[in-house]
């Protein structure tokens, strides 16, 4: 199926329709980062992120939904290998869910009680199996970790045992299918628990800290989705000038991939990814997310009462974009 094409189907959708979903399954894209010898695509960082951006070019909604569930499918690589093989023999397997502490794992010997509500799990309605964090008890009481901290552990629950709340009420991202959902008495087996930072597998995507693996692939959308609006300022206003502007996403876009670069070779050459370079990258992304927003709107002031109208393709992408802004991953806080 063309982009363009995709492109179409989603204009004013408010959910994905069947004949993308089954193209996003015929292509794997939500097994981005799923290793190869599980069925996925297996793909280094730098090409994922690549992927994710184009995407998110599309479609805002489109980016966002691959890039969270096939983040959440990453957990592949935390399941046992004969978990995560059967779990990925078929290309629709999409996990996704939230990241939130939403509820209790009462521990049952080689089993899970789990109860609780969890929001914000995006893709809601295309899930096979759904992910969730949980505080782990036993005889009702929070077991601690070596820290004397609450001990929490990952979930993968199959989508028939949750019940999906269709909440979502914001402006923008209105096709992701960002939804709540709660689960009643479960029972979980232990092999279908994991902890985030232990794996199964030996590969340098394993090794990338968590925290840039989330900012870098979440970044890629606002680029993609800024380039987009770019494209359809011209459209409306041709007689601006947006060379710079454009200059401006391509550069930051390949500094964005040198960090992705810099990150696997120094994982290949067995070096550490140091707190000042996670911090380095984070405040990269944070400063290019309020930057790219402040361009947005200084263009927006100047397309008159067209962009606002909710039958064109610009005032679509202005709300998925700013929707995307309130993730809580690159809201700046002012006190």
């Amino acid at each position: 199926m063309h982009s363009s094409i995709i492109q179409q189907k989603l204009f004013g959708a408010k959910e994905i329709p069947a004949d993308v979903i089954n193209h996003i399954y015929k292509e794997r894209w939500l097994q981005i980062w799923v290793p190869k010898k599980y069925g996925g695509l297996g793909l280094n960082f730098t090409n994922g992120l690549k992927l994710l951006k184009s995407l998110a070019f599309i479609d805002g909604s489109l980016g966002w939904m691959v890039t969270l569930c096939a983040g959440a499918n990453y957990f592949s690589r935390n399941l046992k290998p004969e978990i995560a093989q059967e779990l990925f023999k078929d290309n629709f397997t999409c996990f996704g869910g939230s990241g939130a502490i939403g509820g209790t794992a009462e521990k049952m010997n080689d089993f899970y009680l789990i109860n609780g509500k969890w929001t914000f799990a995006t893709g809601a309605p295309h899930l096979s199996h759904f992910t969730l964090n949980a505080v782990v008890t036993e005889n009702d009481q929070p077991v601690l970790n070596e820290n004397g901290k609450e001990l929490i552990r990952s979930f993968i629950i199959p989508k028939d045992q949750v019940e999906i709340i269709a909440d979502w009420k914001a402006m923008g991202m209105q096709a992701t299918g960002t939804f709540s959902f709660t689960v009643d008495a479960i029972l979980v087996d232990a092999n279908h628990s994991f902890i985030y930072n232990e794996f199964y597998t030996d590969a340098v995507l394993d090794r990338i800290p968590f925290r840039i693996f989330a900012d870098l692939t979440l970044l890629v959308n606002y680029l993609g989705m800024a380039e987009h609006f770019v494209d359809e300022t011209e459209k409306i206003r041709p007689q601006l000038d947006l060379l710079a502007f454009r200059n401006y996403i391509f550069s930051e876009e390949n500094k964005t991939y040198l960090f992705a670069d810099k990150i696997e070779t120094l994982l290949e050459n067995q070096q550490e990814i140091t707190a000042d370079v996670q911090t380095e990258i984070h405040q990269f992304s944070e400063t290019l997310v309020a930057t790219l927003s402040h361009k947005i709107l200084d263009l927006y002031f100047q397309l008159g009462i067209k962009a606002s109208h909710t039958n064109e393709p610009i005032h679509q992408i202005f709300r998925d974009y700013f929707t995307a802004t309130q993730h809580v991953n690159f809201r700046r806080v002012y006190i």
